[in-house]
């Protein structure tokens, strides 16, 4: 079965590369909420490098993402949250995360407005040798 219910995506300050394209996409998309902080904004990554005569390197990123507006990625500044949470690595170590508990809490409160209906289920087919040729039959336009 598909999830059909709400979907509520964690970002922070560490989300880089993916971390940015996908939460980016998840907004635009309009999936649900984002929580947590803005994102670093490091969508695009050094693809092209070059070795340099004195042995360092120069990297040129090639590519960048719009959206179907043809809105740019906001390389630099990143996605921001919908809800914000910081979270404090204390109080991660110490077994707490508010930015889980505040995603948890915003996707059971969008359930609760938006109840998931399941669809009925329909007649178990008839997948017998002779059903399955009666189907054949009429689509083919046979009896």
């Amino acid at each position: 079965m598909a999830s059909n219910g709400p979907k509520v995506m964690l970002i922070n300050g560490w989300s880089v590369s993916g971390g940015d394209a996908f939460p980016w996409a998840f907004k635009n998309q309009e999936v649900g909420p984002i929580v947590g902080t803005r994102t670093t904004g490091a969508l695009v990554g050094p693809a092209t490098g070059h070795q340099l005569i004195d042995g360092g390197r120069s990297t040129v990123p090639d590519a960048r993402l719009y959206d179907p507006n043809g809105v740019w990625f906001d390389e630099g500044w990143g996605v921001e949250s919908d809800i914000e949470v910081i979270d404090r690595p204390t109080q991660l170590a110490h077994g707490s995360d508010p930015q889980l508990v505040a995603a948890v809490r915003e996707a059971l409160r969008l359930l609760e407005a938006n109840p998931v209906v399941a669809p009925d289920r329909p007649e178990y087919e008839d997948r017998t040798a002779r059903g399955v040729n009666r189907k054949t039959r009429d689509r083919r336009g046979g009896r």
